[in-house]
């Protein structure tokens, strides 16, 4: 029995059709941020494998894309906004299903905040340079300044993404725009110039830097691999609007390959300038100096553009914004499915009437994410750097289980043709098979103490006990959830699709 047609689970009253492919795409682009993303960990990964970051970017990029495909598919069988959840959970059983989405929740909402804080931080820069007065940058370290503040920033996103579709793609139009033509400018001024002989350590071009067999060690490759997770991941938010967009079946799959298509070869393009304008050296403006490596962007866009250098650091700012209001788009439809078949209290299932969003939800998701940056800054910034450190667990979970319910949910069929073979069962099995693993390594990795910040709770390390301890809250909380809400554990809101007959029978509901 083919599992190819399309199988619609219930409308959540979302405005359909509300978003084409290339409104899916900027708003894809916009949560993985990639200015931001490249400032931040651009510079410590040429620090690790010198002129062959490109290569490690494209092997970094290869499980993403893998992945990527999976959920295409399964979006095509079950275009529902619950993605990981819904597609877990009608391939694996209600247990499975409600632990996949919340993996998601808690890595968006958590780094919600995170993105919020590298908002304020540059927000209060460039209003230093503007206003010509160094102090106020310091008020992002004043916690009375900064909290609310980023308040603030998490309370205009939820109200754009409150507004609907329509209002935040029509600012991610503006706000990808700016930082990819600031990064473009960017790269393009630092490759004229160096090779003009304007160059701090002028470092010809060269293909061996794509070849992945020339980088060394397995440590430098899992290095890289690990940066990927992060560099990489948002593109999956075109997935969670699939009820919105217009032919639900292909645009969101399309716009998501799309996504990973643009970002990796922007990330490409900015590493092969930098490595040609700064070099790989360890000293001054080169791209390995650890002085550099907090903020690549911060430490080389004057010395490249000089007094236009501003537009890098607006770039930046816009790129974090941009993100914090995409991403939001996320964890919110996925709880309005959780509490649309049960998985949660009905409350999450609302929706308001004027705009055809989730609004409890997405309230959920600012306050939640205000809440974690707040209590996390006021303990210590180790705390949150810690936090956002084990959100490379939830997100190689969340991920694996995904990939590993589209083998399965398409398990009658995988190969009835070499298209099949490919898409539903080798790049799932490689992608999520990786990711799973690395959820295993970074795990075991982060018991020792000195992962991440250093810190330790009862001498195992931070980043183990609360990346666990997130996921065993999850647990916590769906088993209170299976005694309040018996009917999603029963199979009665979303069953699962146990056989081909099974699926034959979803289709005709």
């Amino acid at each position: 029995m083919s599992t190819t047609t399309s199988t619609t689970t219930s409308s959540k009253g979302l405005r359909a059709g509300s978003v084409g492919l290339i409104g899916a795409v900027v708003i894809g682009i916009s949560c993985i941020a990639p200015t931001y993303t490249l400032t931040s960990g651009l510079g410590p990964t040429i620090s690790a494998v010198g002129q062959h970051v490109p290569a490690i970017l494209i092997l970094g990029f290869i499980p993403m894309l893998l992945v990527a495909f999976a959920y295409r598919e399964l979006n095509t069988a079950v275009p529902d906004s619950g993605t990981s959840f819904t597609w877990a959970t009608k391939a694996f059983g209600p247990y499975v299903g409600w632990m996949g989405g919340w993996g998601l929740i808690t890595a968006t909402i958590l780094v919600l905040s995170n993105l919020a804080a590298v908002a304020v931080d540059f927000f209060y820069l460039l209003l230093a340079q503007l206003l010509r007065n160094p102090g106020i940058a310091e008020w992002t370290s004043n916690l009375w300044i900064n909290i609310p503040t980023t308040f603030v920033f998490i309370a205009i996103a939820a109200w754009i993404s409150y507004r609907g579709m329509d209002s935040t793609k029509n600012l991610q139009y503006v706000l990808v725009a700016l930082q990819i033509a600031a990064v473009v400018v960017f790269d393009v001024v630092a490759l004229r110039r160096a090779y003009s002989g304007e160059g701090f350590d002028f470092t010809p071009f060269s293909l061996s830097w794509f070849n992945p067999l020339d980088i060394g060690g397995f440590s430098m490759v899992a290095a890289g691999i690990s940066l990927s997770i992060f560099m990489f991941w948002g593109w999956d938010v075109t997935l969670t609007m699939n009820e919105e967009t217009k032919d639900s079946e292909r645009t969101p799959g399309r716009a998501a390959t799309i996504t990973v298509l643009v970002i990796i070869a922007l990330y490409i393009l900015t590493a092969v300038s930098i490595v040609v304008w700064a070099g790989t050296g360890e000293t001054g403006l080169g791209a390995g100096n650890p002085d550099n490596q907090e903020s690549i962007f911060a430490a080389l866009s004057y010395p490249v553009l000089g007094p236009i250098a501003i537009l890098i650091y607006i770039a930046v700012l816009a790129s974090s914004f941009a993100s914090l209001q995409s991403t939001m788009v996320g964890p919110a439809r996925t709880l309005l499915a959780m509490g649309h078949y049960r998985a949660l209290p009905p409350v999450f299932a609302k929706i308001s009437p004027r705009y055809l969003t989730p609004n409890t939800a997405t309230v959920a998701s600012a306050v939640a994410a205000g809440v974690f940056y707040a209590v996390t800054r006021l303990i210590s910034e180790n705390a949150l750097w810690d936090t956002i450190t084990a959100l490379g667990l939830m997100i190689c979970f969340y991920y694996g289980i995904t990939a590993v319910a589209c083998i399965w949910y398409f398990r009658d069929d995988l190969f009835s043709s070499p298209r099949n073979i490919l898409f539903r069962f080798l790049c799932p099995a490689l992608g999520g098979g990786f990711l799973l693993l690395m959820f295993g390594v970074t795990a075991y990795d982060s018991l020792d103490p000195s992962y991440g910040s250093g810190s330790s709770i009862l001498g195992v390390g931070a980043v183990f006990v609360l990346g666990m301890g997130v996921l065993g809250l999850g647990l916590a909380l769906m088993l209170f959830t299976r005694v309040a809400h018996p009917a999603f554990f029963r199979g009665e809101t979303l069953p699962r699709i146990t056989s081909a007959d099974d699926h034959q029978h979803a289709l005709t509901d």
